[in-house]
Parts: C-alpha cells; structure tokens; sequence
C-alpha cells in the first residue's frame, strides 16, 4: 500500500472540499491526536466551540484505520453528536477523502442490544407483563396495546430495527414487549431467527468498517463485563468526555426492588415447582417489610432485619436458578417460544441475584472511603421503596478495562476545572498531571493511582476561535441575595424581566429545576411583550426550532438545555443562569465521594460539588457564541459566583469574557445588540 498523506495534508483536503477555512487551533488538534495514536499515549484535548473538533480527531481516525486495517471506535454522550457524526460528518468526509486514501472509508453506528428490536420476541408473542400492572389504568394498558402492535407493523418494514429510527416513538413499556437485553438475549447460535436478528446485524457490520460510532454506556458495558460488545479496536476517541464518569457510574448502577423480585418469581412460575417460586416470592415480601422501616437515604451499615432479608432474597434467587436448570440441547429448535421464556427468566433471576450479594457485601469493609459501593434507599412515588447501588469511583475501571486496552483521545469543549485538568483526569483513573501537590485549599484529595506509573497522558487545551473579550459579557448580580430554598425571590424575577426587555427577547433562561423555569416562565409571560416558552410544553428539539425561528421569543428550561442547545445568531443574545448549578446537597452518591475525598486530606466540597457545579456551570456558559459573529451577555443570577472564596475556581472554568457586576452597563449593552 502507497504510504498515506499526512495528517495536516489530508486535513486541509477536507477542509477545502467541506467548503471551510483553516483554522490553527483545529489543525493544533488533529496533529496531537495523531502523534497521541502513533505513541500510544492518552490525550486530553479542550477545544472551544467553533474549533472544528470533530474533523480534528476524525481525519487522524480515519487515515489510522485505512492504514492499519484497525477500527477506531467514536463514542459520544449524545445522540445527537452520533447523529452528526454518522449522518453529516462522516459522510462527507469519506467523501472528500476517498480519492487521496485510494477508497472510501467505511463507517458504522453501534448501539446497545435494547435500541433493536428483537424478532424472536415479536414472533413469538413473548411479551411480560408492566412492573406493578395494577397501578396501570385502562387508558394506559390500551394505549400500550396500540403501540405494541404498532411496533409489530414496524417489525416488517424496517431495514434495521433501530428504534431511533420510528417516527413517531413509543414508550419504554411498549418497547420492552419487543426488545431484550443482553442478559436476556438467546445469542446468534441458539436463536431460531438468530440469521435475521438486526443487533447482530449491526454488530457484524461495524466488524468490518473503519470507524464505529458508539456511545458512552456501550463503551461502559464493553469494559465492565468483559465481554466483546465492540468490535477489535485499538484506539477510542471519547467525545463529550466531561460525561464519561457519570455516563460510565449510570452504567454501573443497580437496584433491588421488591417489585422486581416479584416480578422474576413470577417469570419462573411455569418453569419450577410451585413451592421454589413462593419461596422467592416470600422472601421480597420480607424485603419489603424491612425497607418499609427504613428512611430514604444513604446506608452507612446494613439496617437491622436486612442480612437476613437479603440471604433469604439471594438464597431463594439460586434455588430457582438451580431449578431451572441449564439449556439442553435442541430446546431452541424444539419450542424456541420455552427457549425464549427460559433465557429472560434465567436473566431476572441472575439479577436478583447478583444485586442482593451486591448489597450484602457493600459493607465488608470497615472504613467507609474504602467501600466499592454506595448503597441508598429512595422512595419514588410509583415504585415505592428501592435500594440502589452505585460505584464509589469508576476510575480504575476505565483504568484497567479501557487505557490499559487501547489508545484513548478524550476530547470536549470543557474539561479543565478551575484552570487544571487534573479534576476530571483522577475521575477517570488517570495519574494528576500535575506535578507538584496542589494547594489543599484546590486539591482533588485523590490520589494517583499507585499502579498507573505506566499510563502516560499529555493535556493540551487548543482554544477557541471566538474572541470571548469582546465577543461576550459575563455578568454577576452581585447585588441580588444570596439564592435560597424557596424559589426564585422577587428581586430575581425583576431582572429577570429587565434584562429580557433590554435584549427584546432572545433569551435562553437555563435554571437548576424544572419548577423555577416554569415558575420564572409563568411570571414572564404576564410581564414581557415578547414570547416564552417553557421545557416540557412540548419536544425540546421542536421548542428549540422555535426559539430560533424567532428573534423576539426566549426559552426557558433546565438541565438538558445547558449542554443541548446550538442557536447561533441574533436569535441567542442573552443567557440567564438563576444559579451555580451546585449538586443536590443530598445526593448520596456525590455525598459519598466527597467523603472518601476528606478522609483522605482533600476538600471534598471543591473536589466534588464545586467540580460538578464547574463543568455545568462552563457547558452553559458555553450556549452564547456559538459562531464567530456572536454577540452577547451571560447573566448569573448568583451573587455567589462574585462573593464566595470558591468563586474564582469556578470562574477559571470560564471562557474569558469581559466581567462586570453593575446591571445599568449590561441593560445598555444588550439594547445596542437588540438595536443592530
């Protein structure tokens, strides 16, 4: 094979064939990205929106992968980044490139087993029945119903079973009589109509391509069973890495519900004796009895009643799985509807399992920084009480099951926090970066790992086009009240109102909870002469085509606004954020690691809450200049940010835009920009 062009010569061949300019930083990028996969060491990249990040790390991927014969794997947080990438991105630069490389690069998406639909299910009618079916009503059942026979139609048009792909969607119930999961699934040998299955469909085609684009939580389930969901690869590129650790704990989640105990008693019913079933049943019964004593909240140790209570549930659990017994062979072809039924019952039951010895042994360790696991109760208004379990830290996970593996690119317009990468690099299992301690003020009370002297990272943080200066304003109100528990004050919705009718409008409100948008939205619309819309009137996506099909209307919403909406031009002028997005201050997860983080010397405030709070803080930040010839005001309503000794850690997460706190100068500001 004739060698291959380098990188910066097959960069700037897709820029001009896309139609774009050079950049420096992007350029900047994609060389580091090939020099990271040429040594073998991980990279860190921070580039700013408008960088062009996706074709800096694309164009080294791919001319890898040509040469090599080797498939890179692209996994992002968000289906609308896979989207881009498989449906715009890639395209066109397999495309532009094809000639240069001597053929066109191949590319595929790879989702989770659960995203296709199953055709042994749909054929053999195996549908189960809704987690406490007597809370449904008619309408509901009715209406599932309807969108299960939907789905049934679907089955035998569809070239990929991909529920992305039906327009309109279903809901999770009605997906769930068509789909399996991993656990659940019979394999491609054992299925009778194994030769059609559209998830091994995909999998054998993203075997054979270039470049495969997958997600986080598939990329988690690859590394936490072991078992090759992905195709052989040896280089990953992560997008939206500031996801990842939540992405990848979400993953690592279980829980142990009576509900769901019942439930897989229930599957086993016709493939035990009649008394190993009532005995699985009995003992959710008693776990529902303890946790019915328990408060919501995070376990130090093990309540009274619940050693007991968890062996009967696991004890009974492995007597109902002993019961039923191996697949012989044959079974399949025989009654592939038994073979079926058997499969999704074994897979119940292991679950159960499994996650009453998860709990069961949570607590085995006496120093609570040290426990794996972090175990609370949650009472959840239609389920009841359930008890979750949650990792403590995911990084030597990813430190042994995805760096040790392959070479990895991680790569977001956020990732340094308070000025350092070191904040998300321990997160993820990686060695600080730094080399002196840091002040223990500012420290991550994380330790670098004492067997990762091998892993060697670089950092490199390219910029952004945008001039932030005198692109964009950053705006305290220092002079509001400190924000409390009990909604927005009347002094925050009078600047709110004021600084909306100085823009004329154009206004993405992000705010901490759904009940301060609707409560803020409410207000507003009674006050302003201009539109506003609220999150949860109707799809977000179709909300944000509004919003940007007009200048004058503003747009109200929370979390998944901060890092979801891309609305270059005059339509965007002016971000409010109500608040430092800190997290809940009784979240046992973050709870727990900001602990582990103190008994061990750190500030776990800072290492924690405050990172957590920067990265969101800096995503929504990030929703003003979205084009170099954006303009605009970013308005925090949070005096915080002006006032605490944590806010200047917070602000270096920041892009460095102009800052003032005296509200006359940004009304005017934000007139001039209506008035252009």
């Amino acid at each position: 094979m004739p060698e291959l062009p380098t990188v910066p010569e097959l960069l700037s061949e897709a820029v001009h064939a896309l139609g774009g300019a050079e950049r420096r930083n992007q350029l900047t990028m994609a060389s580091a990205v090939a020099h990271a996969i040429d040594t073998g060491e991980h990279l860190a990249v921070q580039a700013g929106t408008g960088t062009g990040k996706s074709l800096a790390y694309l164009v080294p991927s791919v001319r890898h992968a040509v040469e090599s014969g080797r498939t890179v794997v692209i996994s992002t947080a968000t289906i609308a980044l896979q989207r881009q990438l498989v449906d715009r991105d890639l395209p066109r630069l397999a495309d532009a490139l094809s000639k240069t490389l001597g053929r066109r690069p191949q590319f595929a998406i790879l989702k989770g087993r659960g995203n296709y639909l199953c055709m042994n299910k749909i054929h053999t009618g195996a549908a189960e029945e809704p987690e406490n079916a007597e809370l449904f009503d008619a309408f509901a059942i009715s209406r599932l119903g309807r969108e299960v026979k939907r789905l049934t139609e679907w089955s035998s048009e569809t070239d990929t079973g991909d529920r992305d792909e039906l327009v309109p969607g279903v809901g999770d119930q009605a997906w769930r009589q068509v789909s399996v999961t991993a656990r659940e699934c019979l394999g491609k040998s054992r299925c009778p109509v194994g030769e059609d299955c559209f998830a091994e469909r995909a999998r054998a085609e993203a075997s054979q391509v270039d470049v495969v684009v997958t997600n986080h939580a598939l990329l988690a389930i690859d590394a936490i069973t072991g078992i090759a969901v992905l195709p052989e690869h040896d280089v990953v590129v992560i997008d939206e890495a500031h996801e990842l650790v939540d992405r990848v704990t979400g993953v690592a989640t279980a829980e142990l519900a009576p509900s769901t105990i019942t439930a897989a008693a229930r599957r086993c019913v016709k493939l035990v004796e009649e008394q190993d079933a009532d005995r699985m049943e009995a003992a959710s019964e008693g776990w529902a009895a303890v946790l019915e004593d328990c408060y919501a909240g995070r376990w130090e140790r093990l309540p009274d009643g619940a050693g007991p209570a968890l062996a009967a549930v696991r004890d009974s659990a492995w007597a109902v799985r002993t019961a039923i017994g191996p697949v012989r062979p044959g079974m399949n072809a025989a009654d592939p509807e038994a073979a079926a039924a058997r499969v999704a019952a074994l897979a119940a039951v292991d679950e159960v399992h499994d996650n009453a010895v998860r709990v069961l042994t949570a607590f085995d360790e006496p120093d609570p920084a040290k426990h794996r696991d972090v175990v609370w109760l949650a009472d959840e208004e239609r389920r009841g009480k359930l008890v979750r379990m949650a990792p403590l830290s995911v990084g030597g996970l990813l430190r042994s099951r995805l760096f040790a593996e392959s070479t990895v690119v991680l790569t977001s317009a956020t990732l340094t926090v308070g000025g350092s990468f070191d904040g998300l690099a321990v997160n993820w299992g990686l060695p600080a970066e730094s080399a002196v301690s840091p002040d223990a003020a500012m420290a991550t009370g994380t330790e670098a790992p004492a067997d990762a002297g091998d892993i060697k990272w670089n950092s490199l943080d390219v910029g952004s086009p945008f001039d932030h200066a005198k692109a964009g304003i950053l705006y305290v109100a220092k002079h509001l009240p400190a924000p409390g528990r009990d909604g927005l004050a009347q002094g925050y919705l009078d600047e709110i109102a004021e600084l909306i009718t100085a823009a004329g409008g154009r206004t993405l409100g992000l705010f901490s909870s759904m009940r301060a948008a609707k409560a803020a939205a409410e207000v507003m619309r009674e006050r302003l002469d201009t539109p506003v819309l609220c999150q949860g009137e109707d799809a977000t996506g179709q909300l944000v085509r509004k919003f940007a099909a007009d200048e004058a209307t503003s747009l109200f919403g929370t979390l998944s606004l901060w890092q979801g909406v891309d609305v270059p031009g005059p339509s965007l002028s002016l971000v409010i954020l109500d608040r430092i997005p800190f997290p809940r201050p009784d979240d046992p997860l973050l709870v727990a690691r900001q602990r582990a983080v103190e008994s061990r010397g750190g500030n776990g405030f800072l290492s924690v809450a405050a990172n957590h709070a920067a990265l969101l803080l800096a995503q929504g930040v990030g929703r003003l200049l979205r084009s170099v010839d954006d303009r605009g005001v970013v308005a925090i309503l949070d005096s915080r940010l002006a006032t605490a000794r944590y806010g200047g850690y917070l602000r270096a997460s920041l892009p460095p835009f102009w800052e003032t706190s005296d509200p006359e100068v940004v009304r005017k500001a934000l007139t001039r920009l209506a008035e252009r």
